[in-house]
């Protein structure tokens, strides 16, 4: 698993910066993300792949231990879909 901080420290090693700004710069691109997606917006990252808001109606469902149907209310989620280029990369 990799981690923002791990992020960070790459970028901040790459590019010559601080691990404090490279934190930053990790942290405002989820910022961004977050702000877009919290909005309703899509977020297309070329070369990555696009983060979208979905609704998600009001369904029944059961509860697997009593068998009672109860109600699940409408939802947003954010879905992924990667690139081409990402999904070729995955699959080399």
């Amino acid at each position: 698993m990799t981690t923002t901080n791990e992020i960070a420290d790459k970028i901040s090693t790459e590019y010559g910066l601080t691990k404090v700004q490279g934190k930053s710069i990790v942290e405002a691109v989820f910022a961004a993300i977050t702000s877009a997606a919290s909005s309703g917006s899509e977020t297309s990252i070329p070369g990555f792949g696009k983060f979208k808001v979905k609704d998600t109606p009001e369904r029944e469902a059961r509860n697997p231990s009593t068998g009672a149907t109860i109600k699940v209310a409408a939802a947003r989620k954010l879905s992924f879909q990667p690139a081409k280029a990402l999904k070729d990369a995955l699959n080399k």
